[in-house]
């Protein structure tokens, strides 16, 4: 479906904008300038007819967003949380769209569970509530079991989301192939790359079966953070478009005065919402992925409550240690180690000057130490990040994609709470911690306990594949002449590598 009738559908989303009055707020959001304001106007005008009308009692932005179905209202849920790059009023306005959508019938509702779970719906359920909180691709009901009269959560998958997400994937590789074609320079950014990246993640959102599953294994994980906690699922009433969990009861953590009200400390909640992200990214490598205000609650006690496990990140050992070493040398000002860093791991071209590079991380990084966090503008920092990575030929990594996006999200909701923070000053203990055992002697010892354990398991096949290189070395077919230093250099290191580990294996 990926043709260029799409082209329909990316007009619209710009008639759509001009139509309800958006376009206008978001070029205002973003300081837009004139010829760039002239531009679109010129550009979307003609087309305005094309756009949906949205909800006229909702603002602009929101109406616009809503009308446009799932994949943008998910785009608006990320920019609610960035105050700092929206502006205030509009992050209030689109924070309606992480659970305030309008909700679909109890009928449906009833109808999906009862189909789903395969017993009627009166067997299950002693009560069951409207809608407590309705998003983009679910809603959520307060129901209490027929058996046992506990409390739980009912999230159900609206109808027919999977056709419609479809619809807006496929408009947004049309827009992402026209990028490509358009714009070459945009190709070091890999718009396809991300949008398959963003199609694999959101796709698993809709099967409420991996979520049970993420939710389970991510309870799993965090069970001894203070201050955390993760609501238990109900397997037997869960399936692909049903999941039950415990009831979760707390204030929602974008609600600042009823978080004051309560008497919680908004300071300490900000922190602890930071720390426990880098500890469950840096700790673990598997982090939740949609970390905005409308997926946390205070509870009574002051714990953090998440729930909402539709999208969650997963980074290797070594992409961790490799993170870990950028955020620590930016704690540590020290850009040269961060710029080598960024080569050793390939993620800049090695025909690039790592001087130069390290050079232009400074400028980046030097105007956040020691200032006001509300001081600092996050667009104009982004911006120019952006300037460095392009000039540099960074590409886009998509296995880093969620966990940058979340960064940032979850800084914007603990920015929310406390406008004042300085993110690298909370986010020292947790990286210095994980620098000291991941990178080190230990972490050494660790990894040569590892090769080994592995050699072991390989053990029974090791004299067939020893006799299979020596028949192999002693009858090697003839290499063109320019080959076999290297082939002979080849070996060579093949054979040292088998005594070294065999070596290690046994101090080990």
């Amino acid at each position: 479906m990926r043709g260029p009738h799409n082209i329909i559908r990316l007009i619209r989303t710009g008639a759509t904008l001009e139509r309800t009055g958006a376009m206008k707020v978001v070029l205002d959001a973003f300081d837009a300038g004139p010829l760039l304001r002239i531009t679109f106007r010129t550009l979307v005008w003609p087309f305005r007819w094309l756009g949906y009308k949205g909800d006229v009692t909702t603002p602009p932005a929101v109406r616009a967003l809503t009308a446009l179905g799932p994949a943008y209202i998910k785009f608006g849920q990320i920019l609610s949380t960035r105050p700092d790059v929206v502006g205030d009023e509009l992050a209030v306005q689109l924070r309606v769209l992480q659970d305030k959508l309008p909700p679909f019938s109890m009928a449906d509702a009833k109808e999906t569970i009862q189909k789903e779970l395969g017993v009627p719906f009166d067997q299950l359920f002693s009560a069951f509530s409207e809608p407590v909180a309705a998003a983009s691709l679910a809603q959520v009901h307060k129901a209490h079991l027929a058996d046992t009269g506990e409390a739980v959560a009912v999230k159900i998958l609206r109808p027919g989301i999977e056709r419609a997400f479809r619809r807006d994937i496929d408009a947004f590789y049309f827009a992402a192939r026209a990028i490509e074609l358009l714009s070459p320079a945009s190709r070091r950014l890999r718009p396809i790359d991300v949008i398959t990246h963003f199609e694999g993640v959101v796709m698993g959102e809709l099967d409420l079966r991996l979520e049970s599953s993420a939710a389970a294994e991510f309870a799993a994980n965090t069970e001894n953070d203070t201050g955390f906690q993760v609501p238990q699922i109900r397997w037997h009433l869960s399936g692909r478009r049903v999941m039950t969990l415990d009831w979760a009861e707390g204030t929602n953590i974008g609600d600042n005065a009823a978080l004051d009200a309560a008497g919680h400390d908004r300071r300490a909640l900000a922190t602890r919402v930071l720390q426990l992200f880098l500890n469950h990214a840096l700790r673990d490598g598997y982090f939740h992925g949609d970390m905005h205000q409308g997926n946390l609650k205070v509870a009574a006690d002051g714990n953090i409550i998440a729930y909402d496990f539709g999208i969650m990140g997963r980074i290797d050992e070594y992409t961790r240690r490799v993170y870990a070493e950028i955020l620590f040398g930016f704690i540590r000002k020290d850009y040269q180690r961060v710029a080598e860093v960024h080569f050793e791991a390939g993620y800049v071209p090695a025909d690039r000057d790592v001087d130069e590079f390290a050079r232009a991380l400074r400028a980046v990084g030097e105007p956040i130490f020691g200032m006001d966090a509300s001081r600092i503008s996050m667009a104009r920092l982004l911006s120019y990040l952006f300037e460095v990575t392009e000039r540099f030929g960074m590409e886009t990594r998509t296995e880093l994609i969620l966990l940058q996006r979340t960064m940032v999200v979850v800084e914007g909701v603990a920015r929310s709470l406390d406008p004042h923070m300085n993110i690298w000053q909370v986010a020292k203990p947790v990286v210095e911690d994980y620098v000291k055992d991941s990178i080190g002697p230990k972490a050494l010892l660790r990894d040569l306990a590892k090769t080994a354990m592995i050699l072991a398991r390989f053990g029974p096949q090791l004299p067939r594949l020893t006799e299979d290189a020596l028949i192999r070395l002693n009858n090697p077919p003839a290499p063109p002449k320019p080959q076999r230093r290297i082939a002979r250099l080849s070996w060579m290191a093949l054979g040292a590598a088998i005594v070294g580990t065999a070596w290690i294996a046994s101090l080990l």
